[in-house]
């Protein structure tokens, strides 16, 4: 793998987790969603500025993403960046305290490891 390649895929993979978490300081300060109040909630989250960081950082990230596909096929693209769900998982327990369970981290170690059998075809 190039060393161009794998500078994208930590790029994208921080991009991810910095999108995500943006996103999630942006949901916790929305108001509360119901059918017949949807218009604050829009407004809200059209208005709010991690919301908006994140969607910045995701375009960043699709630029990325479309540069990978470039150098590299589609199925060794995607598996590769599904090390994002470890990176979340991590950061989600790390620096915002959320509670991981067993199974969550079973399951982001063994998605890492389909990743790493993967990544060993290239």
């Amino acid at each position: 793998m190039s060393t161009e390649l794998v500078v994208l895929f930590v790029l994208s993979v921080v991009c991810d987790v910095f999108g995500q978490i943006a996103f999630k300081f942006g949901a916790d300060a929305l108001p509360e969603f119901s059918s017949q109040r949807w218009q604050p909630f829009a407004h809200a989250l059209i208005a709010d500025r991690w919301v908006g960081l994140g969607l910045i950082i995701y375009v960043a990230e699709f630029i990325i993403w479309v540069r990978i596909l470039t150098l590299a096929p589609l199925g060794i693209a995607f598996p590769l960046a599904s090390l994002n769900i470890l990176a979340i998982t991590l950061v989600g327990r790390l620096w915002l305290g959320e509670e991981t369970g067993p199974s969550q981290w079973l399951g982001a170690l063994l998605i890492t490891a389909g990743v790493i059998l993967v990544a060993g075809t290239i």
